[in-house]
This record gives C-alpha cells, structure tokens and sequence, in this order.
C-alpha cells in the first residue's frame, strides 16, 4: 500500500496586515504548505471543513477571544496543532494556552519570525511522526482485517468470526481460551484493530515472560524511587493503552496478589503506579488470553473468582488445528503464498501426496506449527510442487499425538497402515509382517482410496 502526500493546509488567524504578511512569509518558504488567511475567528472556525493541519492564532480579534476560537478548533479536531502568536507577555496566559492544547505560545516581536519558523519546523515534524503512526496502523488494519486474516471455513471458525463481529459492536471484554499456537493474540489484534479503538495503541503482555517481581511495575508502572533501580518515572501498559487495547496473554498465570490489584483497577477504572500516590485514570478496551480452562482454574483456588467475572465478558474459544476440518489445507496454501512473496520465489503448490500427510497429522503445535512446517517445506522444495518428501515433522509429541483426533476405529486403522508404509518405504510385505495383518488388507485398502480419490 503506497502512501499519498497531499499539500499542507495551514490557516493564519489575524487581523493585523503587518503579522498576516510576516506569518505568511514564514509558512510559504516551505512549496509544500497551501495557506489560508483569515481575519476573523468566525472566518477560521467555518473553514475548518478543509482540515488544517495546522493553525496561527491570533490572541486578539475583533469578534471572538483567541481562547473561543481554540476551544472550538479543539472541538472540532483535538489534534491540529495551533501556535498561539499575541501581544501579551503575561506568563499566566502563556500557561492557559499550553494547558487549552496550543502547541505553542509565542509573544511578538522582533524575533517572531525566526520563532514562528523553528515552531512550525517542529510541529510539522510531530505532525508526520504521527502521520506515520496512523498510516502503519491503518496498515496493520488490512493486515488484521477480519475477513483476510482469518482463515477457515470450518464451522468452529465460523463461529469465532461471529464471535468477533459480535465484539466490535461494543466494548465489552474478550477471554480468548484455547490451545498453544491457535491464533489467541491474531484474534486480539483482528478485534483491536477492527474495532473504534483502532487509532489507539494496542498494548500487548505476556505475563509468563515478565518475571513475577517486575510484573506490576510492568503493568500499573513506578514513581522514581519506587524500589532499588527505579532511577526515573516508568509509565505502565495500563497508561500506554488509554483509549486502546490492553492484550494480557496467560492470564492463568497472574500470581493471586496481583489480581486483586487487576481487579481494583478495573472496577475504578483507574490505576496507581508503584510508590506512587496519584490515581490516574484508564480507558482501555481488555482482551485476555490463556490455555488453561479460567474456570477450572477458579475451581482449583488458582484464579480469583470476582476477577474471573469481570474479566469473561465476551468469550471465545479457538478451536485445535486438528478439529478443522479442511482448514489446513486453506492455511497451508496462504503460509505457502506467503512464503513464496517474501523469499521472492515462484509459486508453489501442495501435491496430492503432500496434503495427504498433512492430514494424518495432529499439529499440537496447531497454526504455528503448521506454519513453520510450511515455510521449511518451501525452503526444501526445489520445484515448483510441495513433495510429500518435503513435509517434515519435527513436534517433540510426534505422531502418536493422532490420538488426540476424534475418528473410526476404521479410519484409525488406515492411519496406522499409511504411517508404516511411508516408514517403510511402500514395502506392504514388510508392513504386513509388521503389523501381522495380511497383504491382502493393505492391496484392499489402498485399490478402495485410489477409487474413491
């Protein structure tokens, strides 16, 4: 996605023909700027439509006060930035217009010029540094865009993408529970990024890679002095996700005490930081994560039960890979074109062969798993087709974890058949003899799949 620039609007608010020609001056030095001058603060407030980027106030118009015109400006976009130019020195109302939102307030006079052009160098850096935020995330939003990134048509991924489209509708909490490697944190993105809050942060925390010491800090933040180390002020995720989403993965994991300060804070909506005094308020949107069952984990005294309640809200369960139907073989195909994109090679396809041992496969790993056997198969392949040869398993569980599949003594059977024939190379003799069944066994299930493939 190639991004568009479009010239500037700046508006200069003034009523003095002597500062309308200096700030004029002053922004058109840069080709880049499209400036509209206005006289009156009426003027200002009806043009706003055209959406500045920027705008020079004036402290003094004949109609309104510059404090009106701003606090309307503010009203109508709380991020164009506004550079306050007046004849009053008075430290006060300096301080009023930085409190109000002015980005800057400069008093005239002989040194306006250079003022106003350093002032609107830097404001127009922060502008494109934020610029630069909203486009990466409206760029994470395609990437998480719920129709593109998840991927199934199985009935249990239907039901977590209504599941999804249910969330987005308000903002109600999110427990996500479901095996390792089933798309929990993808599905916090796809809400967050899919939801109002998408021009906020999203704030992700695994509580099972902070050290148990350090978590709070982590998460409410700490005053300078707080403990030993704490040299400066540390802002916490709960702060860094205002008006966003706050992602808290393994929460199963949270040590009892902490959650009792989880809980408060999301009772009063508000948090306090380690050796700190001030209650500063939160408002973020909260997902939580886990693999184990939360209440189960309440019946066992592992998890508060008052936090579990405030914490379940809207829950979804992600389904194992293994319980997907024909889903793998749509991720296979997306992992396998993405991989060919990014490594700049040809596209390949799955063999027949290749999906076949796919499917006899149980993916513990689920969705991870298949994905990085799919970025090796692609690595090792040297044709334009994934053999079957360039599938490899590599799960520390191996293949007995077929066993966690919910299938027919008959298709169990052929599993096993298949699993020693690949073994041994096709030698259906030797598999007979090694699974002491007759030949005739094998040749009859093998000549029945061939007619039914």
């Amino acid at each position: 996605m190639k991004r568009k620039f479009f010239p500037k609007k700046i508006f200069i608010v003034e009523d003095d023909p002597l500062y309308i020609k200096i700030v004029k001056y002053v922004l058109e030095l840069d080709p880049e700027h499209e400036v509209h001058v206005f006289t009156t603060g009426k003027e200002c407030i009806d043009h706003l439509y055209l959406n500045p980027i920027m705008i020079t106030l004036d402290y003094t118009l004949p109609d309104m006060t510059g404090n009106d015109v701003m606090e309307a400006i503010k009203k109508y976009n709380s991020n164009i930035g506004i550079i306050v130019l007046s004849g009053q020195p008075e430290i006060s109302v300096a301080v009023d217009f930085m409190k109000a939102g002015a980005y800057l307030y400069i008093v005239k006079d002989d040194d306006t010029k250079e003022k106003l052009l350093l002032t609107v160098q830097r404001l127009k850096k922060q502008i494109r540094l934020q610029e630069e935020v909203d486009f990466l995330k409206d760029e994470l939003g395609d990437k998480y865009d719920i129709n593109k990134n998840l991927i199934g048509k199985s009935k249990s991924m239907l039901r977590v993408q209504k599941l999804i489209s249910k969330a987005l509708q308000t903002n109600i909490s999110v427990t996500i529970q479901g095996e390792t490697g089933t798309g929990k944190e993808v599905v916090a993105k796809t809400i967050h990024y899919s939801s109002n809050r998408k021009k906020g942060n999203f704030i992700a925390v695994n509580v099972t890679a902070i050290p148990r010491e350090l978590l709070e800090s982590e998460l409410f933040g700490h005053e300078k002095g707080a403990f030993t180390g704490a040299s400066t002020r540390k802002i916490g995720k709960f702060e860094m996700a205002n008006n966003g989403t706050l992602f808290l993965d393994e929460i199963a994991e949270m040590e009892i005490s902490l959650q009792a300060k989880i809980l408060r804070a999301l009772q009063e909506r508000e948090i306090t930081r380690v050796g700190g005094t001030q209650n500063i308020p939160f408002n973020a949107r909260l997902i939580v994560a886990s693999h184990l069952n939360l209440a189960m984990e309440v019946e066992k005294g592992n998890f508060r039960e008052d936090l579990y309640y405030r914490l379940l809200g809207l829950p979804i369960e992600m389904p194992p890979l293994r319980d997907r139907e024909n889903d793998i073989f749509l991720l296979a195909e997306h992992f396998l074109k993405n991989f060919c994109h990014e490594n700049k090679l040809p596209l390949k396809i799955l063999s027949k062969e290749a999906k076949a041992k796919l499917i006899s496969y149980s993916f513990h790993g689920n969705v991870r798993e298949l994905k990085a056997i799919i970025d090796l198969a692609g690595a090792l392949s040297e044709e334009k087709i994934i053999e079957k040869g360039d599938i490899q398993f590599n799960s520390p569980k191996g293949r007995a974890s077929f066993l966690d599949k919910e299938m027919s003594i008959k298709e169990y059977i052929h599993q096993i058949i298949y699993h020693y024939l690949e073994k041994y190379d096709n030698d259906v003799l030797l598999v007979a003899k090694k699974l002491n069944i007759g030949k005739s066994t094998i040749y009859r299930l093998l000549k029945t799949d061939k007619t039914q493939n």
